[in-house]
């Protein structure tokens, strides 16, 4: 039986994405925020609103005990933790069965096995997964490593076992950078994820990063929907995905695939999850680890196939078995997601918080723009920096590139940096255009990208923007003051 309400651990684009999915299903909705977050989009459209305390994470997103009470007072059945923060905890998974609620997602003992990277990695290759070349135990001692290193040949990556996101990774071409390599990724990963413990993999320059979305329900019943081209990324990230991958021939696909089903089966996995793998330059492909939550690339998946991915976790944490057999996931089409975040592509990327003096989201057919902010928004500096999630589908590649390219033209966000002229640029480069795309595209052809409108023409944009902004507030303020009634009385200070 469907849940009733939910509690949705998290906040912006994806907390209101998974609002629309459960105002579909007709499931009530139960926000939460932090101080700063009091006015954000997801607390304005969700059912009922919890107030958690300081913007601090560990005092809000990230603590536990206050997200289970939240739910409890509330009523809520279930959890949806979305995408960060608490997503891949698993200690927040076992406390949610505790406290008898439902944990959208898998369950705490995958999370645990999976989330460490050497476990994950001894899991496949007893599923006959194929995995990268490299240690199946945990190491500290560079002289170890190093070893290691001389035997599968360099480059080779030092990678922190637990975490992700791009922390604790160096990408290491001599034996003489192993020691600091280890002491700086080890140091990284103990910081953000309280575990400082490396281990070595061997490095394949021009990869591509090709994940495939699965979907698995607790009766056995596991498929894939298809892959995702991730491999344009910074510093570790992705920022631009595709599906279908322009590598992928029909065999390799399948094959891929079955790979991921299988994956998925030797983990015991529930619910909606990724298995990621490195394609190298002669078509093999290699395991590289299992994200068990939903992806911030989702979107491209559902564009081409039609499959709600939001509402299959719900579906299957609820206790349905998985309505969609294999041989009924058709892909159609091409599409495209550009990642929008509040950060400066000239400065690598740095976040750059700040007030949202004006903004216009693209729109037109095949254009979805998954939002979660909005003009005179203050886009806090306590959090990932994602705003939005562009995304395109056409009927070819072709029509998906110039789509997205129109689109990103078309998108007005002024008042703090985003990367919209640094995607424009990689989209519209020959690379890119002929698929030629690897895991480290942006080191090779963009490290010393400069934009093409110079920051005046910017700064004399968003000053018109601000009085515009203004004028409307000094309207509204007019119509309050004479009694006047209007649409803004009831949708309150964030419309504008």
């Amino acid at each position: 039986m469907m849940f009733k309400k939910i509690l949705i651990a998290n906040r912006g684009e994806i907390a209101r994405r998974v609002l629309n999915t459960c105002r579909e299903l007709g499931i009530q909705t139960v926000a939460v925020y932090s101080d700063v977050d009091s006015a954000a989009i997801h607390v304005l459209e969700a059912d009922e609103a919890v107030f958690l305390g300081d913007a601090e994470p560990a005092e809000s997103y990230l603590n536990i005990d206050k997200i289970i009470q939240a739910a409890k007072s509330t009523g809520a059945e279930a959890i949806h933790p979305g995408y960060g923060f608490l997503a891949e905890n698993a200690d927040f998974a076992d406390r949610c069965q505790e406290e008898g609620l439902v944990f959208i997602g898998p369950p705490a003992a995958v999370i645990r096995d999976l989330g460490d990277k050497i476990t994950a990695r001894q899991i496949m290759i007893k599923g006959g997964v194929p995995v990268i070349p490299g240690m199946t135990e945990v190491e500290t001692d560079p002289d170890t490593i190093r070893k290691m290193a001389d035997e599968i040949g360099y480059p080779v990556l030092i990678k922190a076992s637990a975490g992700g996101g791009g922390k604790g990774i160096r990408i290491v071409r001599s034996a003489d950078e192993i020691d600091e390599a280890c002491l700086s990724a080890s140091r990284e990963a103990q910081a953000a994820f309280g575990n400082g413990t490396i281990y070595l993999e061997k490095f394949f320059p021009k990869a591509k990063h090709i994940e495939f979305q699965v979907l698995a329900d607790a009766y056995g019943n596991v498929i894939h929907v298809l892959e995702r081209e991730c491999s344009v990324q910074r510093r570790h990230q992705k920022i631009i995905e595709e599906t279908p991958s322009p590598a992928l021939d029909p065999a390799l696909r399948e094959k891929m695939g079955a790979a991921a089903v299988a994956a998925a089966r030797a983990s015991g996995y529930v619910n909606a999850g990724t298995v990621e793998f490195l394609l190298d330059t002669e078509k093999n492909f290699y395991f590289l680890e299992v994200n068990t939550r939903l992806q911030v690339e989702h979107p491209v998946t559902e564009m081409i196939t039609g499959i709600d991915l939001v509402r299959q976790q719900l579906e299957i944490a609820s206790g349905q078995a998985l309505s969609i057999r294999q041989e009924a996931v058709k892909g159609r089409g091409h599409a495209i997601e550009c990642r929008i975040y509040a950060e400066d592509p000239q400065q690598d990327f740095f976040p750059s918080p700040g007030r949202i003096v004006f903004l216009k989201e693209p729109a037109g057919p095949g254009i979805r723009n998954d939002c979660g902010v909005y003009s005179g928004f203050e886009v806090p500096v306590n959090y990932d920096p994602i705003l939005s999630k562009l995304v395109v589908h056409a009927e070819n590649r072709k029509a998906a590139l110039q789509r997205m390219i129109k689109a990103l033209q078309d998108y007005v966000l002024l008042g703090i940096k985003t990367p919209i002229p640094f995607l424009i640029s990689v989209l519209q480069s020959n690379p890119f255009q002929t698929g030629a795309v690897f895991t480290d595209f942006i080191e090779t052809h963009f490290s010393s990208w400069e934009p093409e409108t110079p920051d005046q023409d910017i700064a004399r944009l968003a000053f018109i923007a601000g009085e515009i902004l203004g004028a409307g507030k000094q309207k509204k303020q007019s119509l309050v003051t004479s009694g006047i009634v209007t649409p803004f009385h009831t949708l309150g200070n964030w419309r504008l």
